[in-house]
C-alpha cells in the first residue's frame, strides 16, 4: 500500500473528500517553492502534486506554462525536483506526493534510473500526461513494479468504449479532467461532472479526483459533493506568479482546503 492508498483509505473512513494541490517545482524560485511545499500539509492539503518543469507542456494552460518557464529560468531541473522532495521528506514522511508532467525528461534520464531515484526520494505516484495506455510498457508497468502508483487521466471525451482501457493499469486514483481543453481555461461545473464521476466509479473501485477549472473555495466545496477528491493547480500558481509571499499562498490554499473538506 502506497501513501496514496493509505491516505484515501483514511479519508474514506472519515467520510471526507481529499484536497489535492498542485505547485510547479522551483516556481518562482527554488527557495520559495520549497517553503510553500513544506507548508502545504499544515494548510490542509491531503495529497501534493508537484509539476516537473518542461519546455513543451502541451496539456497546460497559460498559468502553468508560465510557472514552468519561471522554474526553468530559475535553474530547476528534474534532479533538483527530486532533491526538493527528499528535503521535504526529512520533515514529513506521510503526505503523499505525485509527480506530474511529461515523459521526455524521464526518458532522457532513463526510466530505471528515474524510478529508482523517485522511489528513494519519497515519490508515491506519477501522472505523465503524454503516455496513453497503449504505451504502458514504457513507464506505467515499470513504475508499478517499483512501488509507485500510476495515475491516469479520464476526460469528458473518454467514452464507455475507451474507459476500460484507461482504467486497466491505473492505480492510486483516477484524475478526472472536468473540462475539454487545457488547464485553467474554463470553470468546472459540478452539475455536469457528477454524472461522469458516477459513470467512472461504476467501472472502478479507485477514488476519482476532479481537476481543471476549480479556482475558489466555493467551487471546491461544490465539487467535493460529487468527487472523492478536488484538485487545484492554476489558481495557486497564479498567486505565485503575481508575487505573493509563501504565507499568502498558503493562506489561499487553506481556504481551498476548507472548501473541499467542508
Amino acid at each position: 500500500m502506497t501513501r496514496i492508498d493509505a491516505k484515501f483509505a483514511e479519508l474514506a473512513k472519515q467520510n471526507r473528500t481529499a484536497f489535492v494541490s498542485f505547485i510547479m517545482a522551483g516556481d518562482p524560485n527554488p527557495e520559495l517553492s520549497a517553503e510553500v511545499l513544506a507548508g502545504l500539509p499544515a494548510a490542509g492539503v491531503d495529497v501534493i502534486e508537484i509539476g516537473m518543469p518542461f519546455t513543451d507542456p502541451m496539456a497546460d494552460g497559460p498559468a502553468i506554462q508560465l510557472a514552468g518557464q519561471r522554474a526553468l529560468e530559475a535553474g530547476m531541473t528534474l534532479d533538483k525536483t527530486l532533491s526538493m522532495v527528499r528535503e521535504f521528506r526529512k520533515g514529513d514522511d506521510s503526505t503523499p506526493i505525485v509527480l506530474m508532467g511529461y515523459y521526455n525528461p524521464i526518458w532522457s534520464k532513463g526510466v530505471d534510473t528515474f524510478l529508482a531515484e523517485a522511489a528513494d526520494a519519497g515519490i508515491d505516484g506519477l501522472i505523465v500526461v503524454d503516455l496513453p495506455p497503449e504505451e504502458d510498457e514504457e513507464l506505467c508497468l515499470p513504475a508499478q513494479e517499483a512501488g509507485l502508483n500510476f495515475i491516469r487521466l479520464a476526460t469528458p471525451t473518454t467514452d464507455d468504449r475507451r474507459l476500460p482501457k484507461v482504467l486497466q493499469n491505473t492505480s492510486g486514483f483516477v484524475y478526472y479532467v472536468s473540462i475539454t481543453g487545457i488547464t485553467g481555461s474554463a470553470e468546472a461545473n459540478a452539475g455536469k461532472v457528477g454524472p461522469e464521476i458516477a459513470r467512472i466509479k461504476a467501472a472502478t473501485d479507485l477514488p476519482v479526483c476532479v481537476g481543471f477549472g476549480i479556482k475558489s473555495a466555493e467551487a471546491a466545496a461544490e465539487m467535493a459533493k460529487v468527487a472523492d477528491g478536488v484538485v487545484v493547480g492554476s489558481a495557486i500558481v497564479d498567486r505565485l506568479g503575481r508575487g505573493d509571499s509563501a504565507a499568502d499562498v498558503l493562506a489561499f490554499v487553506r481556504e481551498l482546503a476548507d472548501g473541499a473538506h467542508g
